[in-house]
């Protein structure tokens, strides 16, 4: 089985601007390169998964978002990461185009988008984490069986804490986020490891 990251794409991965899939507006947030960088070189799959409520609204199209998703990537991969797969969520109960305005079991905080990646990218969610700037993505990554960490940079207004919505960790620094995941994971390791026998 794999371990993954799930990281959050707006406001996370690149800077909050709502509804953007202008690759010209597109900037990637400090330290998400040297993060990413460091979580891959510990054989951490790179997974974004982000709500997309845009599509439902029809601000833009489904092709829009996959176009944008691969500019993105191309960006990442001129740095030398490489993102795994985007997995998004195009519905929202408010939408007004038919086939997307739907409460659905995908769109965070619901756990659908971090199941389905599981699934089909044989990852064990118990060895994974989720990464995100508001508290629907500590939830998400909760319920789905992650552990979490809050990327605290302000996008985050309610504050409506429970067992599902507190965060292992909170950070400011991308970088932060990988040293720690990086570092636990090697605590575990070493945990694991048979004692030296004695002599």
């Amino acid at each position: 089985m794999n371990k993954a990251v799930f990281i959050d794409k707006d406001g996370t991965l690149v800077k909050n601007v709502p509804y953007n899939i202008d690759p010209a507006r597109m900037m990637v947030e400090p330290g998400a390169v040297e993060a990413l960088t460091l979580l891959q070189q510990n054989d951490y799959l790179i997974v974004v998964v982000s709500n997309q409520g845009g599509i439902a609204k029809g601000y833009f199209t489904e092709k829009d978002l996959m176009k944008a998703n691969s500019h993105l990537a191309g960006m990442l991969a001129e740095e030398g990461v490489f993102v795994d797969a985007f997995y998004y969520c195009p519905h929202h109960p408010d939408g007004i185009i038919a086939d997307y305005a739907t409460k659905c079991s995908c769109r965070k905080p619901a756990p659908g988008m971090l199941l389905r990646a599981a699934q089909e990218l044989q990852i064990d969610l118990s060895e994974s984490w989720m990464i995100g700037d508001i508290l629907d993505d500590v939830e998400a990554g909760h319920r789905a069986g992650c552990k979490s960490i809050l990327y605290d940079v302000g996008n985050e207004t309610e504050w409506v804490l429970d067992r599902f919505r507190n965060p292992d960790h909170k950070i400011t620094n991308l970088l932060k986020a990988a040293d720690i995941i990086c570092q636990l994971n090697y605590n575990k390791v070493l945990e694991h490891e048979p004692a030296p026998e004695s002599v």
